[in-house]
């Protein structure tokens, strides 16, 4: 289940994120609300944690664009505020937000906020299905579509994507993506990340150039622009 953490405070941003993933959420963290739109034209998280005081787009801002939206309005927003007037909280609320934060708040009190707020708009149970750019993929089924047509993978294949869908734009080394998908044990090198990438790139057609090689790094997954 991905949270979208939008907040230009680059340590409140990584603690939130990080909190997030340790509590077994997926999250991903933006630097303001102009960036987190543009994201939103392709993916869909199930929640968005938005600090309200940011440069270029603020977070009321972003607030309206989301909640008159069609595409966008039915996913819960957190607001979050250094400020915690009255008047923030109530033009939060009044323009749709779903709840609200004070900065400085603990860790554990927005994951319960997080929590509740899925319970209270039904999204409590995580879902099978994963969307990134033209890529859908799920688990349960263990199938792929990409633009509506069935994607044949093998395991490992279905294994490698999954794991960069789960955590789209972040770059993975080939030492990680081995421990992770081959294991800690595997005997083989990191060649045999490469070649499965290279086929997973081929089955995906298009949505292949999705997958991004960071040079002397790795790989990550990006949604399609």
């Amino acid at each position: 289940m991905m949270i979208w953490c939008v907040d230009d405070d680059s340590t409140i941003r990584e603690i939130e994120v990080y909190t997030l993933m340790q509590t077994g959420f997926q999250a991903r963290g933006f630097v303001n609300g102009k960036e987190m739109l543009e994201a939103l034209e392709t993916e869909t998280p199930e929640l968005i944690i938005l600090d309200i005081m940011m440069p270029e787009t603020d977070g009321i801002e972003a607030l309206s664009v989301i909640c008159s939206n069609p595409k966008y309005k039915n996913i819960p927003v957190i607001m979050a505020t250094a400020k915690g007037t009255e008047m923030d909280k109530i033009s939060g609320l009044n323009l749709g937000a779903d709840d609200y934060l004070v900065k400085p708040f603990g860790v554990m009190e927005m994951v319960a906020r997080v929590k509740a707020v899925l319970r209270r708009v039904g999204k409590e149970k995580v879902s099978d299905e994963i969307t990134v750019g033209h890529i859908l993929l799920k688990e349960k089924e263990h199938n792929v579509h990409v633009d509506g047509k069935r994607v044949e993978l093998t395991h490992k294949e279905f294994d490698l994507l999954s794991l960069l869908m789960k955590n789209a734009n972040i770059v993975f080394s080939r030492d990680k993506l081995m421990n992770d998908i081959w294991g800690m044990d595997y005997m083989g090198e990191t060649r045999t990340v490469d070649a499965h990438i290279k086929t997973l790139r081929q089955k995906l057609g298009g949505a292949g150039s999705q997958i991004k090689t960071v040079v002397g790094v790795g790989y990550r997954l990006e949604a399609d622009k």
